[in-house]
């Protein structure tokens, strides 16, 4: 035994061992010991040595050899001296231990021998050939001995850095032997055997040159069969995994196919003793049973190896359809789909499992079957390979997983269906994000098989699948983009993608009621991203096939629902569709491009201009040339007996008229117009004797008016005036209508601009006037991209000046009047008129030039009570005329006569049905006549309304009524009819005040106005007392008291105005101008502002006015300046809302200031640290008119320092720099009254917007920067 502890100085081996050898077969050990080599020999060469002897030298050699020293001279001076020995002791001993220490022993000799001597094989040569003797003789005859044997055999060629196969110097012999053995039923010996030939074939074949003999290929057919026997009857995993080794190698031999083409062989002596394992099955039958029991095997190396073995089988070239049938038809298949699902997801079973499926896939037919039972396997498995990037198996997957949804539909279920959609959607948004990694053919094959479940009967009605494939759409399109080198397959599945699911959400699939939204996603899909791309790209595009995919998926949308095709439509026009494709036509010139581009072409007209418009596109497609220059040439030429000829520039024609729609010029416009001037000229017989449709003859001026117009705008082109006055003439003599078609607003403009056309276009805006349901619905809609005519072309038409556009109309109006025709056809060009004038103001100052006024007149004249509908729409025209303030406005008398028609009409409609909603529009029609006065135009139609007595009387008993209701006015606002009618009044009284000022400046008695009492003075004009506009503001409801304040405004700014021309000492009876500002008072600090802003403004001018005690106001004036002071001295508050809101008290404090003598307590409550505070609160964002105001009252009363002013300064410069900025927002008070949807709501709402705009006569940046201004000059003045 070896100690432990550190070992004594070596002594120097001795001369001679006890038998007396010499000294050089002895080697020294570390321990001090020695072995004599000679004497170990005979010992392990005995075969009557005792195993106890021998197992104990052995293991002293095994410790021995651990030693450098001891290995380095054993193997330097005696490196062949124990081979015999050890290979003696294998077949000498039949004792397991024994045998397993001589077999490590060889295996340290071996490796030391090959690192001690620099490589050096022949120790594991000759040990090779040694034991491969011993095997070959067949001495031990399959005793245990030769397993042992055998095992060491294999340990030997375990190893693949040299050849020792060409060691064996009776190969045949061994082979014999082994192949002998395999017959023995006892699994270790089979196994090592399988192991030796396994090694031994793999080095055979490894190191063999193309010259040299197969020696397995004689013993190939009974070997394969024995080693399959072997290997379906082995229950252990180790004879398993070696058999399955074995077969590997010849299966990458090619010796399964030798085996069964081969049916004689040389080794007949084999032959016949193995001739009962030919009587069996075939070979693939039999391979096919033997790998089930490996498949099913618990070791997951028995079965990868197996899976492999497969593989290679079945991808040999040689393998037909017959083989991967027998292995489908002995249920290979269900033994992987079940290993598949016990796999666990493990990466190498999965890709080993995945990749024979595959294989087997191939024979379709009898593989189908199989495929659809393990469909639910594989779901899983793709939910595991898809989250790797370029996992090898994916793409193997995915086949399988097609072939079995396309040609087994009825296994995807629902769920199924959904999971699938889940995890490819998953796959495609990852691939975009970059996440994953994609190979190219798995990008394709996921666009498949999303297009095969929707195809599945189980996928109807699924929206979950359909907000799958939606994601998957946006992903796959972005991916294709985004990518420059993507392959022609990726793009055209994408498409095909696109297209199905385009066609998936259709309603068999989904019920109307849903709204799964697919067919709009794809939609844009198309419209925001291919579109784009192919427009741009085209003319760079090297495949054709692309193209045509692209241009077939935009066809196939083309033919879905009427909106989604229609909007398309417009979307491909839009983005010069027509050009880009007849430059696709350039780049490729081949047949099938040119049918499918005028087929899109066709069912773009379709859709456009209606069904079947493009018909005759597709009857001329194979006849039309690719170039569009000689479409042109085809339009030069005569066709009176030619309807080929016919045809084709029918089709020109159509083309070149939706083109031209879209501003999409396929030609020059110099060369569009001149062939178009030919086809004039050329057919004018056959357009002038009808032979031409009525829809060729339209679109042919339609374009012609384009290029004529185009031209017009941009540079003249050379026209030939005899083109024109043929197409005049033939206008002149055929039926046509513009406006009934799409036409391009240009062409629509020259059309218009021509004088001979307008009897014609006259007709055709009547028509359009009758069947536009625009009109009769009241609802005007804007249609920028149909391209059809509406009132809103017609508005812009008309508004732009430079054509006969509002002449015809007013014409054709008059025309009707004077012919008194039906009232229908005025109805409906009234109120088309109406409507242009609402969408386009400017229009009204073209029909005021042209004398619609005039026009007007004759209506009211023609149906005043005769026809109440008439009367209506003519008052409804009227009133958006005066609306539009046009500078055209006539002062002649047909307005006067107008206003005498609508009094006269509207005493005895209120006297016998109250206040009509006629009525209503009658008034709002006065009050814009007396409106229009204060500039000075219609006057006398100003001064009949303000003078006419029954209206006088008839306006008075209104407000009457009104003041007699008391607090029961405040539940009539604008929607009552009381408070509607009031509202009206009230709106005709504030434009007859302001009217009176100017038209009529002395006749207003302001002392009537002021009287009250029963002894009043009747008035003789329009106007209302002071103390009904006071019980109106008190008692009236938020509308009533905005318009009454404004009035009593309009009334004390007119009091004010005359007495500082001439003072006038007015009488009133003690506490008239006390209740008058007790009313006001209470108003200060109403909600809605701009009533509190008008009642400060007339508290501020009563406040002037020596008849009235201020010491009666002083405690409430007091407590409306504390409030303020508080307010506005106090951070949290002064936000933009509040500062809006503290005005009214601003404007009462500024006019206490004024006063000769304030009173007492101002000096108390604007003191230093208030006014400091104040300042200190402003910001140029929150400064008013008012509050400017109020500071310049502080200076001129001395209540400012000198560090106040300069605080001023500041703040006041900040605001100018602010408003130049541009950076304030305008602080005006917004119109709260709410706008109905009726045309009396409209005009009353017009109304009462209009009248805080008299008073605002400038923005209130300018007011500010004035009010400043003034600050300034006081202030210097002061100085």
């Amino acid at each position: 035994m070896y100690s432990i502890i550190a070992a004594p100085p070596q002594e120097p081996p001795p001369e001679t061992c006890t038998q007396g050898h010499r000294s050089t077969l002895i080697l020294p050990t570390a321990e001090g010991g020695s072995i004599c080599l000679l004497c170990l020999s005979n010992l392990l060469s005995n075969p009557k040595s005792p195993t106890v002897h021998v197992s104990y030298a052995l293991s002293q050699l095994s410790q021995a050899l651990t030693q450098p020293q001891f290995i380095h001279s054993l193997l330097t001076f005696h490196p062949h001296f124990l081979i015999t020995p050890l290979v003696s002791v294998l077949s000498n001993f039949d004792d397991e231990p024994i045998a397993k220490q001589t077999i490590d022993l060889i295996q340290t000799l071996c490796d030391g021998s090959s690192s001690n001597c620099n490589g050096n094989h022949d120790v594991h040569n000759e040990f090779v050939a040694r034991v491969s003797d011993c095997l070959s003789s067949g001495s031990l005859a399959w005793s245990r001995r030769q397993m042992y044997m055998l095992h060491c055999f294999g340990v030997l060629l375990d190893n693949q850095d040299c050849n020792f196969y060409t060691f064996i110097k009776n190969k045949d012999a061994l082979i014999f032997n082994l192949v002998t053995g395999l017959q023995l039923s006892n699994d270790e010996i089979q196994g090592e055997i399988m192991f030796v030939l396994y090694r031994s074939s793999l080095l055979h074949y490894t190191y063999m040159d193309d010259s040299g003999t197969d020696m397995l290929l004689v013993y190939c057919p009974k070997l394969l069969h024995i080693s399959l026997d072997i290997l379906m009857k082995s229950q252990s995993d180790d004879v398993r995994l070696n058999c399955v080794a074995f077969l590997t190698v010849l299966a990458q031999r090619g010796l399964f196919q030798s085996a069964c083409s081969n049916n004689s062989f040389e080794a007949d002596n084999f032959m016949q003793t193995t001739e009962h394992v030919i009587d069996g099955p075939h070979l693939e039958v039999l391979f096919a049973e033997a790998v089930k029991g490996p498949l099913l095997s618990s070791d997951i190396q028995v079965q990868i190896a197996t899976l492999d073995l497969v593989f290679k089988y079945l991808s040999l070239e040689e393998v037909s359809g017959k083989e991967r049938q027998a292995f489908i038809e002995e249920n290979v298949a269900d033994y992987i789909f079940e290993i598949l699902r016990l796999s666990g997801s493990k990466d190498s079973i999965v890709n080993s499992a995945v990749r024979v499926l595959d294989l087997l896939s191939n024979d379709e037919q009898t593989f189908r079957q199989r495929l659809a039972i393990g469909f639910s396997t594989l779901v899983p498995i793709l939910r595991y390979v898809a989250e790797i990037p370029f996992q090898p198996v994916q793409c193997h997957l995915l086949k399988l997983i097609l072939n079995c949804v396309t040609n087994c539909p009825g296994v995807v279920s629902t769920s199924s269906g959904e999971e699938l959609s889940s995890i490819l959607s998953g796959m495609f948004k990852k691939h975009m994000d970059g996440d994953i990694g994609m190979l190219p053919e798995t990008f394709t094959l996921s666009c498949s098989i999303f297009v095969a479940i929707m195809k599945c009967t189980s996928s109807r009605g699924n929206p979950s699948l359909a907000a799958s494939i939606e994601d998957a759409s946006r992903s796959a399109i972005s991916t294709c983009l985004s990518n420059n080198h993507f392959s022609t397959d990726q793009i055209l599945h994408c498409l095909y993608l696109l297209k199905e699911a385009y066609t998936y959400d259709q309603e068999s699939n989904f019920p109307v009621s849903s709204k799964v939204g697919l067919r709009f996603c794809v939609v844009d899909i198309l419209k925001s991203k291919i579109l784009p791309w192919f427009v741009t790209t085209i003319h760079d595009m090297e495949e054709e096939d692309v193209a045509l995919g692209v241009i077939e998926t935009f066809h196939s949308v083309l033919h879905g629902s009427n909106i989604e095709g229609k909007n398309f439509a417009e979307s491909l026009c839009s983005s010069s569709w027509f050009s880009s494709l007849f430059g696709c036509l350039g780049l490729f010139p081949t047949e099938k491009m040119k049918w499918r581009v005028y087929m899109i072409f066709s069912s773009i007209i379709d859709v456009l201009l209606g069904t079947d418009s493009g018909q005759p596109i597709r009857d001329s497609t194979f006849r039309l040339p690719s170039d569009p220059t000689d479409l042109l040439f085809l339009l030069g030429q005569k066709s009176s007996h030619n309807p080929e000829l016919s045809d084709c520039q029918s089709a020109v024609l159509l083309i070149l008229y939706a083109s031209s729609l879209y501003t999409d010029r396929i030609a020059d416009d110099k060369l569009v117009l001149s062939s178009l001037e030919q086809f004039i000229l050329l057919n004018s017989n056959n357009l002038l004797c009808g032979a031409s449709a009525s829809v060729t003859v339209e679109i042919l001026v339609n374009l012609y008016g384009f290029y004529r117009g185009s031209a017009k705008m941009s540079y003249q082109l050379p026209y030939s005036p005899e083109a024109e006055r043929i197409l005049f003439q033939l206008l002149a003599k055929k039926e046509w209508d513009s406006l009934s078609t799409k036409i391009q607003l240009t062409s629509l403009g020259w059309l218009f601009q021509q004088e001979k056309l307008c009897k014609s276009l006259a007709d055709q805006i009547l028509k359009f006037c009758r069947t536009n349901p625009l009109i009769a619905n009241d609802v005007v809609l804007d249609h920028e991209t149909s391209h059809k005519v509406d009132l809103r072309v017609l508005a812009e038409l008309i508004a732009s000046e430079n054509n006969f556009g509002a002449m015809i109309l007013v014409c054709l109006l008059g025309d009707l009047v004077e012919n008194g025709c039906q009232e229908y056809d005025m109805i409906s060009v009234i109120k088309a008129c109406t409507k242009i004038i609402e969408i386009a103001p400017a229009a009204s100052d073209q029909f005021c030039m042209h004398g619609i006024d005039i026009v007007l007149q004759n209506i009211y004249n023609y149906s005043t009570y005769s026809f109440p509908e008439l009367f209506m729409a003519s008052s409804q025209l009227a009133l958006v005329i005066l609306k539009s303030r046009s500078e055209s406005m006539s002062t002649n008398e047909a307005w006067t006569g107008i206003t005498m028609k609508l009094i006269d009409y509207l005493i005895p409609t209120v006297d016998s049905d109250g206040w009509t909603e006629e009525v209503l529009t009658i008034i709002g029609i006065l009050s814009l006549i007396l409106h229009h006065s204060t500039n000075e135009a219609l006057i006398e139609a100003s001064k009949i309304i303000v003078l006419n007595v029954p209206l006088v009387s008839t306006i008075n008993t209104a407000i009457f009524e009104a003041c007699t209701k008391g607090h029961a006015l405040f539940d009539h606002d604008e929607g009552t009819r009381t408070g509607e009618v009031l509202i009206f009044v009230l709106l005709l009284l504030f434009f007859s005040m302001r009217s009176l000022l100017t038209i009529l400046p002395g006749i207003i008695d302001f002392q009537t106005l002021l009287d009250e009492g029963n002894e009043m003075q009747p008035l003789s004009y329009v106007s209302i007392r002071c103390h009904d506009l006071c019980k109106l503001m008190h008692f009236g409801s938020a509308p009533v008291k905005l318009i009454a304040s404004f009035c009593l405004v309009q009334l004390f700014t007119g009091i004010s105005e005359s007495t500082s021309t001439e003072p006038v000492d007015f009488k009133f009876r003690q506490g008239y101008l006390l209740s008058i500002s007790s009313v006001l008072e209470g108003l200060i600090f109403f909600g809605d502002v701009r009533v509190a802003l008008n009642c400060s403004r007339c508290l501020s001018t009563l406040m002037t006015w020596k008849q009235l005690k201020i010491e009666s106001m002083d405690v409430w004036c007091r407590l409306i300046v504390e409030e303020l002071v508080m307010s506005l001295s106090t951070p949290s508050v002064t936000s933009k809302s509040f500062m809006i809101h503290h005005k009214p008290a601003a404007n009462i404090a500024s006019a206490l200031l004024k006063l000769g003598k304030a009173p007492s307590w101002m000096n108390r409550v604007f003191d230093d640290s208030s006014i400091r505070s104040i300042i200190h609160n402003m910001s140029a964002s929150n400064l008013s008119t008012e509050l400017v105001a109020l500071f310049r009252e502080l200076l001129v009363s001395g209540h400012l320092n000198s560090a106040h002013i300069s605080d001023l300064n500041r703040v006041f410069q900040a605001c100018r720099r602010y408003i130049y900025a541009d950076e304030i927002q305008d602080s005006s008070i917004e119109d709260q009254t709410a706008v109905n949807v009726d045309f009396v709501g409209k005009a009353r709402a017009f109304l009462v917007g209009l009248v805080p705009d008299i008073w605002r006569s400038q923005s209130r940046k300018k007011e500010i920067l004035e009010e400043i201004e003034l600050f300034t000059k006081c202030l210097m003045e002061e100085d």
